[in-house]
């Protein structure tokens, strides 16, 4: 179980900003106008934010600043490893879902993973945002923030780039495949 404050330990922290600054320079186009160094320092301030990254790490996410909000004074992250995150994958979409399943229920739900790890799903516009930065989910899909209306309904939405397209597609909430996981965002 998470600890209300969870943080790394000093190595584990180090460790961390090494893979995250090689990351933030071998892919300059995500984030041509921010410097490494002022994001590092908002990281080593906050040590549930760094946490938070390590758990979207660990999970295969590979994080990555892709913006900075002016209006707020914080940077996000999202994962931009190229397929949906493999720790992530075979997950329904939240835990209602995932209490409907009568048999052969998935292991986690999306929403629930996102809110231990610390970090939001990505809306439909931010993972448009994020496809205009490479390609991403060629061969696997990400669930992305439902609208309330359609999760009422029983639905959830998730896309993939097919083509060189990006497709939004519907399934039963309670769906979950080898190939669909989620991407998540964090802002510091």
């Amino acid at each position: 179980m998470k600890s209300m404050n969870p943080k790394l330990s000093p190595q584990e922290s180090e460790d961390l900003l090494q893979i995250l600054r090689a990351r933030f320079e071998k892919n300059r186009n995500r984030h041509q106008d921010i410097e490494w160094a002022i994001v590092q320092a908002k990281l080593e301030s906050n040590a549930g934010k760094l946490w938070s990254l390590n758990e979207m790490e660990k999970t295969g996410g590979e994080p990555d600043v892709v913006h900075y909000d002016k209006t707020t004074g914080e940077y996000v992250f999202y994962d931009c490893s190229a397929e949906s995150p493999k720790g992530r994958r075979s997950i329904c979409y939240d835990h209602e879902a995932l209490e409907a399943r009568k048999e052969f229920k998935p292991a986690n739900s999306a929403v629930a993973m996102a809110a231990a790890m610390g970090v939001e799903l990505l809306t439909e516009a931010e993972y448009r945002g994020l496809q205009q930065l490479g390609k991403f989910d060629i061969k696997t899909s990400s669930w992305i923030k439902t609208p309330a209306n359609i999760r009422k309904l029983g639905g959830a939405v998730f896309c993939d780039r097919r083509y060189d397209t990006v497709f939004v597609y519907h399934n039963g909430a309670e769906s979950y495949y080898a190939a669909r996981g989620f991407r998540g965002s964090l802002k510091t």
